[in-house]
């Protein structure tokens, strides 16, 4: 079974917590983890799916689609579960009226409208969608790939995106190495890629090749890093306040964190559903976010590095 990795932290009332790993265009439903294979999500939990249990489709909770799509290409979509595992079965429903159901690996090609614009999709019982942006086929080479643009850092338990063209639609048939070890490539279009780090990743510099076929980009090279969650263990009680800090490895950069409070009937983010705060770089690299208990339960906050995209750095 495939799988996928943002920061998910997940509290269970008085239970020790364990850091698995897991991170998409992160579709509003919900954002990211990692179980077997992730994003990159820490996560408290009471009870996990064995490696040989698919997670059933009920379950799924996030899409991950392709920022770019191209006119009449074809394209492949991912759909993952609470805890960051790809989800077979899963409908999709796009905004044009079109359907397509995930496979066995919890992903699903598709081709895009003949027309430039925008396109939605969202899992089919779900509220959110996401939104990606329908490009002409003018003008693109068919011959080259070329990587316009991709992240200076990320982190080794999430996914990662590339901007660029000549990518190939069928996510398998693009290789992607960081650092000589193969990621996993969760959705893709011929002008962007979704792509998960190998697990085995260690922290710093890694080079990045990325091919399609005979085409080859130039490599380039992303810093990996990671984030590690401190907080209080045990139960958060009514107006209860309690600091969540999110330590940053690999880089003594200041790096934006981005969190979103999943259970806003249980606690309270403070400063909103949605929060971004800088680490205080050094070598001390922290940030930190709180919450305010609003009853008894489990509750769940999303949080990821943010880097937006850049001229890939050789």
């Amino acid at each position: 079974m495939l799988g996928s990795r943002s920061v998910l932290v997940s509290f269970q009332a008085l239970l020790p917590f364990s850091i698995l790993h897991y991170n998409p265009l992160v579709s509003p439903v919900c954002p990211l983890p990692r179980s077997i294979f992730a994003l990159g999500m820490f996560i408290l939990a009471t009870s996990f799916v064995t490696p040989q249990e698919a997670p059933p489709a009920s379950g799924a909770r996030i899409l991950l689609m392709p920022r770019k799509l191209i006119t009449g290409e074809r394209a492949t979509l991912a759909v993952l579960d609470v805890n960051g595992r790809l989800t077979p079965g899963v409908e999709v429903k796009f905004s044009d009226g079109e359907k397509v159901t995930t496979d066995p690996t919890g992903r699903a090609l598709f081709v895009a409208p003949l027309n430039p614009g925008t396109i939605s999709a969202g899992i089919t019982g779900r509220s959110g969608h996401v939104t990606s942006t329908i490009l002409s086929s003018a003008g693109l080479s068919a011959s080259q790939e070329v990587i316009t643009g991709a992240p200076l850092i990320a982190s080794i338990a999430d996914r990662f995106e590339l901007a660029g063209e000549g990518f190939c639609g069928d996510a398998d048939a693009n290789r992607v190495t960081v650092g000589g070890l193969p990621g996993l490539v969760l959705a893709s279009s011929p002008a962007s890629l979704a792509v998960l780090p190998p697990a085995e990743l260690e922290l710093g510099p890694a080079e990045v090749n990325v091919t399609c076929g005979q085409k080859a980009a130039p490599t380039f090279i992303i810093v990996f890093l990671s984030l590690e969650l401190e907080s209080k263990n045990g139960s958060l009680t009514p107006g209860e306040h309690r600091e969540l800090v999110v330590r940053v490895r690999g880089t003594t950069t200041r790096v934006t964190l981005e969190a979103h409070n999943l259970s806003a009937d249980v606690a309270d983010l403070r400063g909103g559903s949605v929060v971004r705060e800088a680490s205080s770089g050094g070598t001390d690299n922290t940030a930190k976010f709180e919450l305010v208990g609003k009853k008894h339960g489990n509750f769940t906050i999303s949080i990821r590095l943010l880097s937006p995209l850049s001229p890939p750095r050789s």
